[in-house]
């Protein structure tokens, strides 16, 4: 577009020179020729310009709704599991398995706190799938026109990662929140309440205490997953499939979604549980900074504890949140 509008100019320049050859009225009438056509070809470079920024304000915009859709739908539907999980996190002793965690919280809690926290994750999660998705898929295009020729997976780790910087600012006081619901059930019933005591007892700098674990955790499992899930969808159209994405049906396209999908969240949980670990608990106050949390913890147990759970959290999760996420996208018409 921008050499469209170069060639208008130049059009008008060429018209300009004109002027000194040739007869007064044939100067004339080609000068005006070349004006007009100059003038027509900036209109057309500008309103496709313009064509273009409305065509990627919605694209960006069905991205993103379909990203706070997807995420917070999934996240609140395996609150159970999270519950679980951040119980043997930050009680290791006293829940050292998923079944003796799943039986003493129901004895000593009750059914209600299987749910705890379900609000934190809706509204959490769905503010970072909207940023995670969104972001991501403009500044894959940043990139790509920056970066031409460059790698494809660094295209994919550049743009993962600038994403989840904002998404993870957005998650990071709902998840402070979150924890402390979940395995202090006396501190708060849930997000309306939760919120005001958190900023209570320890200022806005309590609902971002956890932000540069959070960082630790999500920007390598963001960056691990969007590269498995890209290469994933093109080797399985490439040699699986052997057809092109535009010429395979819309359920032939979700199958490769729920496949890649599975994959990039499995190989994203064993990247970044041992900065999970670290995140539950420092907000959990079991730590009050990152090296007293890694030797809390133990190094080998950074990398073991709570894996297998997170292997059956986050696996299906991702697959669900891409699976919701293409089908928005399919049915938007992109």
């Amino acid at each position: 577009m921008r050499r469209v509008a170069r060639g208008g100019d130049s059009l008008k320049r060429a018209a300009g020179g004109l002027l000194f050859f040739g007869d007064g009225s044939v100067k004339v009438l080609i000068f005006l020729v070349f004006f007009f056509v100059g003038e027509m070809m900036r209109e057309v470079a500008e309103e496709r310009m313009r064509e273009e920024i409305r065509r990627g304000g919605h694209y960006y915009g069905v991205c993103a709704a379909g990203g706070v859709l997807s995420a917070g739908t999934t996240h609140l539907v395996i609150t159970p599991l999270d519950v679980l999980k951040v119980n043997m996190q930050v009680n290791p002793i006293k829940y050292n398995s998923i079944y003796s965690c799943f039986t003493t919280l129901l004895r000593e809690q009750g059914p209600s706190a299987f749910w705890r926290g379900w609000a934190t994750k809706f509204f959490g999660y769905g503010a970072q799938g909207g940023c995670r998705f969104g972001l991501y898929e403009y500044f894959k295009r940043v990139y790509s026109d920056a970066l031409v020729g460059s790698n494809r997976s660094l295209i994919f780790f550049l743009s993962s990662a600038s994403a989840e910087a904002f998404a993870n600012v957005a998650l990071c006081p709902f998840e402070a929140v979150k924890i402390r619901v979940q395995v202090q059930p006396h501190f708060a019933k849930g997000l309306v309440d939760g919120f005001p005591k958190v900023y209570a007892s320890e200022g806005l700098l309590g609902f971002y205490r956890g932000l540069l674990p959070l960082w630790g955790r999500n920007l390598p499992f963001s960056m691990v997953m969007f590269s498995t899930f890209e290469h994933s969808v093109d080797f399985l159209y490439r040699n699986v499939i052997r057809r092109r994405k535009e010429d395979c049906s819309k359920v032939q396209q979700l199958g490769v979604t729920c496949l890649a999908g599975y994959a990039a969240g499995s190989v994203g949980s064993v990247i970044s549980n041992p900065a999970d670990n670290i995140v539950a608990s420092i907000n959990n106050k079991k730590a009050d900074s990152l090296m007293l949390a890694i030797r809390n913890i133990g190094f080998a147990n950074l990398f073991t504890r709570s894996l297998p759970i997170r292997i059956i959290l986050v696996g299906p999760v991702v697959t669900l949140q891409w699976l919701f996420y293409d089908t928005i996208k399919i049915l938007s018409g992109l």
